[in-house]
């Protein structure tokens, strides 16, 4: 590119989302030098071959990566690079844990009345049910409580659901302690997601909900709080009866199970039932017979391999269980421990080359 194609301070900045100022900095700071500079003038200038840098530049300032570790990542390898986002991706969800904490200790400063316990939970077993069920959330801004987890505590359980209405998980918990009134509300699962981690490695967690939030009490005292969602939350129960009854029921392992859906490459998998006995049939007409056992007259349910193996490696026990109401009709998998989770996922059709 010659001198005159070159593009000025100010259309280059237009066309990188940046600021003049900005260009003017990452120069003194050695990440984006122009392209040349007029001597006469001192005016900068730059090519469009630099716009990539620019806009890795500017989003990796929005990310909160400091210039010392931007000047590395702009020059590593692609493995050093990912590496590098990956560590900056930590300290931010670290920070935003910091935040929520501040912003607990003010809200207590403020003197608002004490909050109410619902619950005490084992950490490592609520973590758990948390990534279970958060599975199913959906990210949709025209109905932002799909995003959500409802959390029902009662004296003798509490349960988290998620759906994204069109797939639902149901986790069902024994709490070490509770109190004896119930309590219903919906939280934030991005929220939820942040706090998991902590959850995990504190062996109890007291649940605590005042008004707008559930606070979550760390075994160390530290108190992290979850936002409560106002917006109605679907009413899933009405949806569970609705469902028509039973056709099919198959019992199987987990561990096996889940080892052969590892094993294939296919898109599609069949829940297979042949003279009473179970099995799993791929896109490519393999069948494996799987131990266990099945009722109801001969046939094979598809799903589709993204649907099916996340339910599968979320169920907890040893146990898995098919409830199959026919093709079109969602297909219920149980699985228990101390506990139980509950998920609905949608069959579909049967893939062209098992037709």
């Amino acid at each position: 590119m010659t001198n005159t194609e070159s593009m000025s301070i100010g259309v280059f900045a237009k066309h990188a989302g940046l600021t003049a100022s900005a260009l003017r900095f990452y120069d003194d700071a050695g990440l984006l030098p122009p392209e040349w500079v007029d001597p006469s003038t001192g005016y900068r200038f730059y090519g469009e071959a630099q716009l990539c840098r620019a806009s890795w530049l500017r989003q990796l300032r929005e990310i909160g990566m400091p210039l010392t570790v931007i000047a590395r990542f702009l020059t590593a390898e692609p493995a050093e690079a990912e590496r590098l986002l990956d560590e900056q991706v930590a300290k931010v969800v670290t920070d935003a844990a910091a935040v929520q904490h501040t912003a607990a200790a003010l809200r207590t400063a403020l003197g608002k009345p004490p909050r109410r316990t619902v619950c005490v939970l084992p950490g490592p077993v609520f973590a758990d049910a948390v990534d279970q069920v958060l599975a199913t959330t959906l990210q949709d801004p025209a109905m932002p409580v799909l995003g959500g987890v409802r959390m029902e505590a009662t004296p003798e359980s509490v349960a988290l659901t998620a759906t994204d209405r069109y797939r639902l998980a149901s986790r069902t918990l024994v709490p070490t302690r509770s109190s004896a009134d119930s309590w219903t509300g919906t939280l934030d699962g991005d929220e939820l997601r942040i706090l998991a981690p902590r959850l995990r490695r504190s062996p109890t967690v007291s649940l605590e909900v005042d008004e707008r939030s559930l606070g979550h009490r760390l075994a160390d005292g530290a108190v992290r709080d979850c936002r409560l969602l106002a917006e109605f939350f679907p009413d899933y129960r009405l949806m569970i009866e609705s469902l028509p009854a039973v056709s099919h029921r198959v019992t199987v392992g987990k561990q096996e199970t889940v080892r052969v859906l590892e094993r294939c490459a296919s898109e599609h998998v069949g829940i297979r039932i042949f003279d009473r006995r179970p099995g799993l049939v791929l896109s490519d007409g393999t069948e494996v017979d799987i131990a266990g056992a099945a009722n109801g007259n001969d046939l094979t349910f598809w799903f589709e391999l993204t649907t099916l193996y996340p339910a599968l490696t979320h169920a907890v026990g040893a146990d898995l269980m098919f409830e199959l109401r026919g093709p079109d009709q969602p297909a219920t998998i149980r699985s228990a421990d101390g506990g139980d989770l509950t998920t609905l996922v949608m069959p579909c059709r049967a893939p062209d080359t098992a037709r």
